[in-house]
């Protein structure tokens, strides 16, 4: 990678290390690994970051740096920050080129009560796979049911390609499945996959089955044809035709992002991207922003949607009532008592409408309606219900990432998944 030496001279190697301990969810050993690379110890560098996470390479491409990691590096405080996840992610190549296997770098310690247990873990994304590793790590006895034909979750069917190269995610992968981890395939829970048998055969569960069902706003005419959940978008890949269209994305986190970039690849005229606060309130990822204005994707900042009106030129009885505007209206922030951020308030008769082919929701994700019948305390959120030690309802079932409503960044799923794992040892012993 060009710049590395550069990159790793820069850091200060901090005693306090509050890239690691404050910003980066997984308290990676920053300072330690950067030290090795700088002293071209790669190997090295590798084994100090597989201590915390299995997932470098992944998250040294698409972490929110700037709002993690980076954004603590002392650095940073008057200048630029340390390049920690191009540190992390030269790491992880050197790795694949020189074919570091990862059960050759972390301790496995063969314990001999968890070598005769058994645990299911149920998806194969970030906090699954992690999950997974930090057991398989200590000789638990590891299979992972995964619904689609490969694993990965959303780094896969999430993330868009030129943002992460699914190679990058296949490589990690087979980094972790070398740790002795069984896979089944094609196995989706609620359908051919029951939790009840589940627990007969198992002495402990995993679930990390993500979030992936696009929030709803509620307003008026949300159900027209054209507009679409900018997850199940991303997920599916069943795009209408965008060329010459103009296509509304709502949100202003990385699926908004994403979407918008995909979108406009795809052909769209226009693309807007319309969020009811400012910008530096978006929860995306800096580079992300910038990035979308690059390619020419508007911005409406602190603008709301009142409705999404349809075509009224359409036949009454034509079935599909498709759209074609979008009513919005202008906010203000105004800080309110008890909140931690300023709240976005419509501005009294500031509306205006635009013209818009298509509209994308991108406001968060709900778990699906399954998880519902599995039997287990669902919380006010909608998730299920975790105690500290990421148990639900059910002491044997345990749960991480966006299903339990953990934070939403492939880091912190990832926490979850490695947090669950040592509380499922501490179980299982």
């Amino acid at each position: 990678m060009e710049g590395i030496e550069e990159k790793v001279n820069y850091c200060l190697n901090c005693k306090i290390k509050p890239c690691s301990q404050k910003g980066c969810p997984l308290n990676n050993n920053i300072p330690d690994f950067i030290m090795a690379v700088k002293e071209e110890k790669y190997k090295e560098a590798y084994k100090i970051l597989s201590e915390t996470t299995v997932l470098p390479g992944i998250c040294g491409k698409i972490c929110p740096h700037m709002k993690q990691c980076q954004g603590s590096c002392v650095r940073g405080i008057k200048g630029e920050a340390v390049s920690i996840g191009d540190i992390e992610n030269f790491v992880f190549q050197k790795a694949v080129e020189q074919g570091y296997k990862l059960k050759d770098v972390i301790n496995l310690e063969k314990n001999p009560i968890l070598s005769h247990k058994k645990v299911a873990v149920i998806g194969g994304g970030p906090a699954g796979l992690t999950c997974a590793a930090f057991l398989a790590k200590d000789g638990v006895n590891v299979t992972i049911y995964e619904k689609y034909d490969y694993l990965g979750g959303l780094l896969v069917h999430g993330i868009p390609e030129f943002r992460l190269p699914k190679e990058e995610v296949k490589e990690s992968i087979n980094k972790i499945l070398e740790l002795g981890i069984k896979v089944e395939y094609n196995r989706e829970l609620g359908k051919n996959l029951k939790l009840e048998d589940l627990e007969k055969d198992y002495d402990a569960i995993f679930l990390g089955i993500g979030a992936n069902k696009s929030a709803k706003m509620g307003v008026k005419g949300e159900d027209l044809e054209g507009v679409y959940g900018g997850n199940e978008l991303l997920e599916y890949n069943t795009h209408p035709n965008y060329e010459g269209k103009i296509v509304s994305v709502v949100g202003g986190g990385n699926v908004a992002m994403d979407c918008a970039r995909t979108i406009k690849r795809l052909g769209a005229k226009k693309v807007n991207i319309i969020y009811r606060r400012a910008e530096e309130q978006m929860p995306a990822e800096i580079k992300e922003i910038e990035e979308a204005k690059n390619e020419e994707i508007n911005f409406l900042f602190q603008n709301n949607i009142v409705e999404i009106k349809e075509n009224v030129n359409m036949k009454v009885n034509d079935k599909e009532k498709k759209v074609a505007k979008l009513e919005l209206i202008k906010t203000k922030l105004v800080q309110k008592e008890g909140e931690t951020r300023q709240v976005p308030v419509n501005v009294e008769g500031s509306n205006y409408e635009i013209n818009t082919d298509y509209v994308v929701m991108a406001l968060g994700s709900t778990v699906c309606d399954e998880v519902f019948d599995l039997g287990l305390t669902i919380n006010k959120w909608g998730n299920i219900y975790i105690n500290e030690k990421y148990q639900s309802s059910n002491p044997k079932i345990f749960a991480g990432g966006d299903l339990a409503g953990c934070k939403g960044t492939v880091a912190w799923a990832a926490y979850s998944g490695r947090q669950s794992a040592n509380y499922i040892k501490e179980y299982l012993k």
